[in-house]
């Protein structure tokens, strides 16, 4: 009796143990518990990616431009797409100061994800530069800072012809090329607002919803092509140059005063777990500080509790902005 009773103590003692290192694990975590897992346990992008055929959209700053680098580093052939040629060529100068990568291994191919006409001819450059598309990064997209009740409906229909049509049909042509060769990855930016709702950000909320579903879907209708995969990327706020270019209530204004940026999470990390991701073929990663990953977790598992902590986040969100600071400045972890 005695002897089960002790080893009832134990195995709760270890069971207790356990959990708290899971739980102080979660409150230092940036990412998932799976994707921290897979970083930790898992394939390494320098193994899965050197010598893939690698297109990044959106490559001339921000999230693209860093995925450009370290690809570079790890031996990955690029071509790197946004409308701004004369950025993705410094960007090219600087992935082959960086790398041991050639000239011919990287394609400069200017691309408007909005002009849906020309993403055939665009796959079909790719294509014959390098003979195949091992794996499509959908980066391109604008994000928003407006409030719905002053925002023009045309605000609207931009942000989803780029951020949502742009992007589905650029998929479609490069999947085609997938579905010959049987094989391949496609890995979609889209964000934490994909999965929650946050004040400012309503039509850029939208848009990422809609790419949650459709590449959600796509995925089911994709089984008989278990090597093809397809890779949903949710990051929370990160440094980049996303808030200069935001969408505001209509189309012919800029955002006024970006503000301090330093208190998100750095690019290059962002980028990193980007990448673990896709060598390991996550169907979906959750990439950001608390308190915006605790969000997602809530949303998951307790969306009242979410709810309830969106209403007070927003009401803050919404004063840092009218004050002329960063949205999420007030409650964003700062990195040290």
């Amino acid at each position: 009796m005695a002897w089960g009773c002790a080893l009832f103590l134990a195995l709760t003692g270890a069971a207790l143990l356990v959990l708290i290192v899971q739980v102080l694990r979660w409150l230092r975590a940036d990412g998932d518990l799976t994707l921290l897992w897979a970083e930790w346990r898992g394939k390494k992008p320098e193994n899965e990616l050197r010598g893939k055929v690698v297109w990044v959209t959106g490559a001339s700053s921000g999230i693209g431009e860093e995925l450009a680098y370290q690809l570079s580093k790890i031996g990955a052939l690029l071509a790197i797409s946004a409308r701004r040629e004369d950025e993705l060529e410094r960007v090219k100068k600087k992935c082959l100061q960086i790398s041991s990568l050639d000239e011919k291994d990287i394609l400069v191919l200017r691309l408007d994800l909005t002009d849906r006409s020309s993403h055939e001819a665009a796959t079909n450059s790719v294509l014959k530069h390098f003979g195949k598309i091992d794996v499509l990064v959908n980066n391109g997209g604008r994000s928003q800072r407006s409030l719905f009740v002053d925002t023009n409906l045309d605000v609207y229909s931009a942000i989803i012809e780029l951020n949502y049509l742009g992007t589905i049909s650029l998929t479609k042509h490069v999947l085609n090329h997938m579905i010959q060769r049987k094989k391949g990855k496609i890995v979609t930016v889209s964000s934490v607002m994909g999965i929650m709702g946050a004040p400012l950000a309503s039509g850029y909320c939208a848009s990422k919803h809609a790419l949650q579903g459709f590449f959600n879907s796509l995925r089911t209708e994709l089984t008989d092509y278990p090597e093809i995969s397809i890779i949903n990327i949710c990051p929370g706020p990160v440094q980049s140059k996303i808030i200069q270019n935001v969408f505001t209530e209509n189309l012919a204004k800029s955002i006024e005063n970006s503000g301090d940026q330093s208190h998100k999470m750095p690019t290059d990390r962002c980028v990193r777990l980007t990448l673990v991701s896709t060598a390991n073929d996550l169907k979906e990663a959750w990439i950001s500080d608390h308190p915006y990953l605790a969000v997602c977790y809530l949303w998951q598992y307790a969306p009242t509790w979410a709810w309830w902590l969106m209403n007070r986040m927003g009401k803050r969100r919404i004063q840092n902005f009218k004050s002329g600071i960063d949205a999420d400045a007030s409650y964003s972890r700062k990195k040290k």
